[in-house]
């Protein structure tokens, strides 16, 4: 009996060791995991200035009458669309989702065919009137909603328009007066789309509506002189496309 009981002890003392060195050759569990969440992009600002270029088309027009032949119809002054160029420069202010801004711009036009197709006058000629479109410049305020990106505005605002000089033409004889060149003033409304393709750098597309005063000539000499010819529902469209620089204050 006592040889049974020695021979249990032994055994259950080479089974404890057993497990005790086991679990000392058991590497010590490390400490758990933390996870962290992706850092965030922080949402993109239109605060800043701004400086680009533009390109695109115009369409202008104008109604000619005059003081000598009141009922006669010369036509509106057309032109078919010509090519305009130029550049922009400006400031934006975000808050929240508005954007506030005011920008100023500045095109060519590369107008030189903006004239009455030209009517008869009895024992005179025909007579054609021309005033060509050389300059168009805006002031104006902006306001948008931007959705991250993209930015969606409407604008309005003043606008300079430059011409070189109303003509008048006879067409029957080849005589023809110009005035001295000038520029009208008028008013400004418009909106368009931006778009930002990368952080500093912008596109745009705009449509835009500029009302003109009237302008008057007087003819100095010939069968005319004294005749008095006025422009009036003076407007010109443009649709342009630009690109940006944005100094923008992330």
């Amino acid at each position: 009996m006592k040889k049974m009981l020695l021979a249990a002890t032994a055994l259950l003392t080479l089974v404890s060791g057993s497990a005790m060195a086991a679990d000392l050759s058991r590497p010590a569990p490390g400490p758990a995991p933390v996870y962290t969440k992706a850092p965030m992009m922080a949402p993109f600002s239109w605060t800043g200035f701004y400086i680009g270029g533009n390109l695109g088309g115009a369409w202008a027009n104008s109604t000619v009458t005059d003081t000598f032949f009141p009922a006669l119809n010369y036509g509106a002054s057309n032109n078919n669309g010509v090519f305009i160029a130029g550049g922009q420069v400006g400031g934006n202010y975000q808050i929240g989702n508005f954007v506030l801004g005011i920008e100023g711009t500045f095109d060519w036009a590369a107008n030189n065919n903006n004239s009455t197709t030209g009517t008869v006058v009895p024992g005179i000629g025909t007579i054609q009137v021309a005033s060509n479109d050389t300059w168009i410049s805006t002031l104006a305020g902006r306001l948008g909603v931007a959705y991250d990106r993209v930015l969606f505005y409407g604008k309005g605002g003043g606008a300079w328009v430059g011409n070189n000089g109303f003509t008048v033409t006879n067409v029957t004889t080849g005589a023809s007066v110009t005035g001295s060149s000038n520029s009208t003033t008028g008013w400004l409304a418009g909106a368009g789309i931006e778009w930002a393709f990368a952080n500093n750098w912008t596109v745009k597309f705009e449509y835009d509506y500029i009302g003109l005063s009237g302008q008057t000539f007087t003819v100095p000499a010939g069968a005319l002189a004294g005749d008095t010819f006025t422009t009036s529902s003076n407007h010109i469209q443009l649709a342009t496309v630009g690109v940006n620089f944005l100094f923008n204050m992330h």
